[in-house]
């Protein structure tokens, strides 16, 4: 087979919705990245080490919120997806796109050892003619310095024999604006021929590809969209803490100055940040930078001040006891309202609020939580002592019973009038309240 050969008969799979899709790694990235496939008529195998999800979703059924049983239902029934914990599989597919996880370590360094698992996985089955994707964000040069090499050590030559590419997954869970087949999407690929494959693929997919020049400046790309957010994020949280000092409500001043139209994007301060990407991806790039002898002060400084964000609640929510109940927080019972990283999602990863829960503990108050969106503490990597909690009953005797309740994360599906009338004390990270025309006395702001 020669390479021009290769690339027209896969070029023309791509195009003629004929390629078979594997995509490993079936959470909140590949499972709507294997459904938008479906939807654009591709046959899709999802893999997953986890067999209890393929068991799910082979039936029907979604562990993700967002995502309805029905539509899995719809593309299993007619054929379009089967999921697999078997990865021989691997070798059916003529594109594998690569969405596992890319923690940090607890020294905050880039922890790849998922995405080294995978490419070694698949070294195991790549035959001829494969395209590789990967998704998972990570820090320039991992497609080129990581994947590759182990790829390339069966012996078949990149860019001739397969084929590389990366383009980072932009995901925003629970956003009904934005779906897999409507957020455009970045593509960069080793060679022409790469990038040339990998745009068809994802064209079939969504409505809009941007290619740029190389995988390294795709990765970039990702990093730099979660950078800017993490780094907004902590000028507006920095701005909370000073102006509370002077007694300026910092929401009245966001709602003022986004009256501006130029020149301003209005962020909004919170409880600490969570979730997948913006408190990890900048110290994939503050690592990388070490490389080149290079100090990423402001990443850091953003860092820093975000993940201080738990114990200034704590700390505010310990203050107003003591000033109107005289009392601290040992002893206190505290019902934290929202236990997910955003609003109206079930994704707990990096949440604020467990760091919250950790902190009040450990200041010897009783905690426990309501979320619509997770009656059950399902297993996390940390906090291991919370799983299998579940979330108390809402109702006026239960709210009632609290001598605070904190509201970590606004779900829409809360109702913060009761949750103000009943509670003695309301600890507002996300001005819920005021946003719902809620006022009262015993509501503060953190």
């Amino acid at each position: 087979m020669n390479d021009t050969v290769s690339t027209e008969a896969l070029v023309e799979k791509f195009d003629k919705l004929q390629a078979t899709i594997g995509i490993i790694g079936l959470g909140y990235v590949g499972l709507p990245l294997a459904l938008a496939a479906c939807t654009a008529k591709y046959k899709v195998i999802g893999f997953d080490i986890d067999g209890s999800k393929v068991d799910q979703i082979n039936r029907g059924q979604s562990y993700i919120k967002h995502i309805g049983g029905e539509e899995l239902t719809k593309h299993i029934k007619s054929g379009y997806l089967r999921c697999t914990a078997d990865f021989t599989e691997l070798a059916k597919a003529d594109a594998i796109l690569i969405c596992v996880p890319t923690p940090l370590t607890r020294h905050r360094e880039p922890d790849l050892h998922f995405v080294e698992a995978t490419a070694r996985t698949i070294a195991k089955h790549l035959r001829r003619g494969q395209l590789i994707v990967l998704e998972s964000t990570t820090y320039p040069g991992t497609t080129t310095d990581v994947v590759k090499p182990i790829l390339d050590a069966t012996g078949l030559v990149c860019g001739r024999d397969y084929f590389l590419a990366f383009s980072p997954e932009r995901e925003d869970p629970g956003n009904k604006d934005f779906s897999t087949g409507t957020i455009p999407k970045v593509v960069g690929g080793e060679g022409a021929d790469a990038l040339k494959l990998t745009s068809i693929l994802y064209g079939k997919l969504t409505q809009k590809i941007v290619t740029v020049s190389t995988t390294a400046t795709a990765e970039a790309v990702k990093l730099t969209e979660n950078i800017f957010r993490a780094v907004n994020i902590a000028l507006v949280n920095e701005l909370k803490i000073i102006y509370d000092a002077m007694g300026i409500d910092v929401w009245e001043v966001i709602d003022a100055a986004k009256s501006k139209p130029f020149g301003y994007m209005a962020f909004y301060p919170g409880p600490g940040i969570g979730g997948h990407c913006i408190p990890v991806d900048p110290f994939y790039l503050t690592w990388k930078a070490r490389e080149y002898e290079i100090s990423t002060h402001f990443i850091e400084l953003a860092g820093e001040i975000n993940s201080v964000m738990p114990k200034w609640v704590v700390d505010r929510l310990s203050l107003a006891l003591d000033q109107r109940f005289q009392r601290g927080l040992t002893g206190a019972k505290i019902l934290l309202v929202g236990l997910a990283y955003k609003r109206n999602v079930d994704d707990l990863r990096e949440s604020p609020s467990l760091k919250l829960i950790e902190l009040m503990q450990a200041r010897g108050a009783k905690v426990d939580y309501y979320d619509p969106f997770i009656p059950v503490v399902p297993p996390l990597r940390e906090h291991a002592g919370l799983v299998g909690w579940r979330s108390v009953d809402w109702s006026k005797d239960t709210l009632a019973g609290y001598d605070a309740a904190i509201i970590a994360t606004d779900h829409d599906d809360v109702d913060y009038a009761a949750l103000a009338r009943h509670s003695r004390l309301v600890v507002d990270c996300h001005n819920a309240c005021a946003r719902h025309g809620i006022k009262g006395d015993n509501i503060i702001r953190a």
